[in-house]
């Protein structure tokens, strides 16, 4: 009986860690998603910020010109092909929906481990579509690097979580 008592115990603090690192994930996914709606906004500061003609140009040309180009190409395409944003707001569709996923897992993670599982490879698969997509579309290599880290940061709340659901299994 004592025995279950701390087994309980051990589950309730384990149940209570995954859905924080559950809950901190949903809210990266919800944010990141968020930001790819006002792009042409963002991307402006950016270039007040790091862009061509900055501070940055002087310590790290190539990302001081990336950041520019990226400006100026997002600045024609909104005023001339405004329908090819459309694809961005789609994006911050599919970071929202992804997210929504995850709230069966955080409601009861035991039964959703699969939706962890799912999260991790997703994650894992960033970096292959960043390397190679990002070199098909000519994304320089340094930019292709922050995009990994994305699956690269994100995999730890959930393999930390999913390593937590399993303890909990085994109890």
């Amino acid at each position: 009986m004592i025995i279950d008592d701390i087994n309980e115990s051990s589950n309730k603090r384990l149940k209570r860690k995954v859905r924080i690192l559950l809950i901190l994930f949903v809210i990266g996914l919800v944010v990141s998603g968020l930001t790819a709606f006002p792009l042409v906004w963002e991307v402006k500061i950016l270039n007040q910020t790091i862009g061509s003609g900055t501070f940055i140009e002087k310590i790290f040309p190539p990302m001081a010109s990336w950041i520019t180009r990226v400006h100026d190409s997002l600045l024609d395409v909104s005023a001339h092909h405004p329908f090819i944003m459309y694809g961005t707001d789609w994006l911050a569709f599919g970071h929202i929906v992804i997210a929504i996923v995850f709230l069966g897992a955080i409601r009861d993670p035991v039964k959703n481990i699969w939706v962890i599982e799912f999260g991790m490879i997703a994650c894992v698969l960033v970096v292959p579509t960043a390397i190679i997509c990002g070199q098909i579309r000519g994304i320089p290599f340094f930019w292709r690097l922050i995009d990994c880290s994305f699956g690269v940061i994100g995999i730890l709340p959930l393999w930390l979580a999913h390593r937590y659901i399993k303890k909990m299994g085994d109890t």
